[in-house]
């Protein structure tokens, strides 16, 4: 799987996604390239990922956010937005252009900084050809239940 940020300034977010990923055991390539500033490098990487055995992408970016539409331009492998938070518009200008994708070129988009979200959904992706993965998931979600159940509430 491919992690792509638009940014070095967006790893620090994306670092959640990434550890997740590895929680996994799921292989991650990370790679900065931008749609606007390294246009050609960013389609040659996403053109030749298949050779690489890429089944999805997460592709995080801020601002204008096109890197996860550029990224889908050139696959038919799952694309994941991930909308970086930005100091002025919070990332909601991120996500705004993220999840408003032209028929036919989707992205799937999680919300804004939810790198954690992005992870998961790479992995729910994955298990549907890698069982292995499915029954970690599975694992995951009941860790999660577990967690929640044996909270104590305590209001005075």
């Amino acid at each position: 799987m491919a992690l792509i940020v638009g940014s070095t300034s967006d790893l620090p977010v994306v670092k959640e996604a990434y550890d997740l990923l590895r929680t996994f055991g799921v292989d991650v390539e990370v790679r900065v390239l931008s749609a606007h500033r390294t246009p050609e490098a960013l389609k040659e990487y996403v053109m030749e990922a298949d050779e690489r055995g890429v089944e999805v992408f997460v592709a995080a970016a801020g601002k204008a956010a096109h890197l996860p539409g550029v990224v889908a331009a050139y696959t038919t492998k799952p694309v994941i937005g991930l909308p970086i938070p930005a100091k002025h518009l919070y990332g909601i200008d991120a996500l705004l252009s993220i999840v408003q994708m032209p028929p036919g070129v989707p992205v799937a988009t999680v919300g804004v900084g939810e790198a954690r979200n992005a992870a998961l959904l790479s992995v729910q992706i994955l298990s549907l050809k890698y069982g292995e993965l499915a029954e970690r998931l599975r694992e995951y979600r009941e860790g999660m239940r577990r967690k929640v159940l044996s909270s104590e509430v305590k209001m005075e």
